[in-house]
């Protein structure tokens, strides 16, 4: 367990990530072009919250986050047919967020969200599970 700091500062810390990959969405009606295979220049945040610590001053480092989503990036995202990756047969960027949120949240439990960025104007944050608002 890290010592929390005295004055308990919460801080949020983010880094962002890209990768490129062809994905279709086979749920959509048949003649949307989003049922069409083609691709994106994805990009993706993961944002960590929480209190920074007396240990070392930080709430996390940044390093600890690039090596957490490095392998993902590596050998399941970055140039590959994203509806081929299981848990990913329908790969909306809302699918998308949810999946690396489960990948993602044990080796960084002070995940707060992800932000999936399929274009350049089009985006989808995932907070995680929030219980109030299941049905």
């Amino acid at each position: 367990m890290t010592a929390i700091n005295k004055n308990m500062q919460y801080v949020e810390i983010a880094k962002e990530f890209h990768f490129e990959a062809a994905h279709l969405l086979p749920k959509v009606p048949l003649k949307h072009k989003c049922r069409r295979l083609h691709g994106h220049s994805y990009r993706f945040e993961v944002r960590l919250g929480g209190y920074i610590n007396n240990k070392d001053g930080w709430l996390r480092d940044f390093n600890d986050i690039q090596n957490a989503v490095q392998p993902i990036l590596t050998n399941k995202l970055d140039h590959y047919y994203l509806n081929k990756i299981p848990g990913l047969e329908n790969p909306t960027s809302e699918n998308l967020a949810v999946w690396l949120w489960k990948k993602l949240y044990k080796k960084l439990p002070e995940l707060k969200e992800i932000t999936i960025f399929e274009t350049c104007t089009s985006r989808c944050t995932y907070k995680g599970d929030i219980p109030h608002l299941k049905k």
